[in-house]
């Protein structure tokens, strides 16, 4: 079957190529009627146009870049979806990379952008246990966008979340159901995203004039059996305390079976010496089939690929636009668990 090209859908509809390649590129004074003549050719013709080729001729282009570190990690994977949807209702496509390391792979990912011809590059950071970009990155000539679920020391176009605001949300929210005693849990030292939601805690337990008791912010790894042991651990060494944030969702799983092995249960209730609250750091889906569902601190993770993909066509149109830093908060869902 012979190719249907430009100049066949000019003829059908009775208009000059340039006429047509105008249509395709929504440029230029044309007429309605002559719009849907030419889109009518097209259907009958059943044309597809070639968007590269179009792009190559103009010298731009319609795919982003799109670097995804970590695909076990909830908060990427819906950071990603969202700027999918978001660059694919302007026009754009994204063209995914998943580099292994910060040295030979993420090099190699990035020259594979540009051979690709990619327009920008949108970086999703999933090391929290540094405050910098890796040098691949930093060194990007791409117009670049980067995602960050904590606070990195870089000049450069960044959508992230706010840790400290988080914590200090859910904190505030517990004191004022009547918590006195409060812990947190979970989190290596030296995890960004665990330093910024303590500063949050405490600064919100200092502002209601509540003392923090030593070792109520247990460190774990980020597995449940160790969020149990040390759930376990810290209601045994004080049986007064009420409520959990919990820095994870292993964290999360990991204290509930830390609370039933010392006897006590889960529920919102400051009157019950026998339950603790519970408090997540994003929507915890896979387990709210269960009761009680659990109340959380939304990550904004659809709000924040929103943002990141706005950001980007920004740059495009604007090369010039200044750094922006742009910081989401997130919002309290209560549910059962607290």
């Amino acid at each position: 079957m012979k190719k249907v090209s430009i100049i066949d859908v000019a003829k059908q509809a009775g208009v000059s190529v340039s006429t047509v390649s105008l249509v395709l590129r929504q440029k230029g004074k044309i007429s309605e009627a002559t719009i849907e003549k030419v889109h009518a050719a097209i259907a009958a013709l059943g044309y597809v146009q070639n968007v590269a080729a179009a792009n190559l001729r103009a010298n731009t282009s319609n795919l982003i870049g799109l670097i995804l570190r970590d695909f076990s990690d909830s908060f990427s994977i819906k950071v990603m979806a969202s700027i999918v949807q978001e660059l694919e209702k302007q026009g754009y496509m994204v063209f995914l990379g998943q580099p292994l390391n910060d040295g030979e792979h993420l090099e190699r990912c990035l020259l594979s952008f540009q051979q690709q011809g990619v327009a920008g590059v949108i970086y999703l950071a999933s090391d929290t246990r540094s405050a910098s970009l890796p040098e691949q990155i930093r060194q990007c000539h791409l117009p670049l966008v980067v995602v960050s679920q904590s606070l990195l020391n870089e000049n450069c176009d960044l959508v992230m979340r706010d840790n400290r605001q988080a914590a200090s949300l859910a904190t505030r929210y517990l004191i004022e159901r009547g918590h006195r005693s409060i812990a947190y849990i979970g989190g290596v030292e030296g995890d960004l995203l665990r330093q910024q939601r303590l500063l949050g805690f405490r600064s919100a337990m200092s502002q209601y004039g509540l003392v923090l008791r030593e070792g109520s912010t247990p460190d774990c790894s980020d597995d449940t059996q160790a969020a149990s042991y040390a759930t376990r651990q810290l209601l045994e060494n004080n049986n007064t305390i009420t409520a959990l944030l919990c820095h994870s969702p292993a964290a999360m799983i990991g204290s509930i079976s830390g609370i039933h092995h010392t006897g006590r249960t889960i529920g919102k209730d400051v009157f019950l010496s026998q339950q603790v609250a519970l408090i997540g750091f994003e929507d915890m889906l896979h387990v709210n089939l269960t009761s009680p569902s659990f109340t959380y601190v939304s990550s904004a993770s659809e709000e924040t690929g929103r943002q990141a993909a706005g950001l980007m066509l920004r740059k495009l149109k604007e090369p010039e636009l200044q750094t922006q830093r742009i910081t989401l908060s997130g919002q309290l869902i209560a549910r059962e668990s607290a």
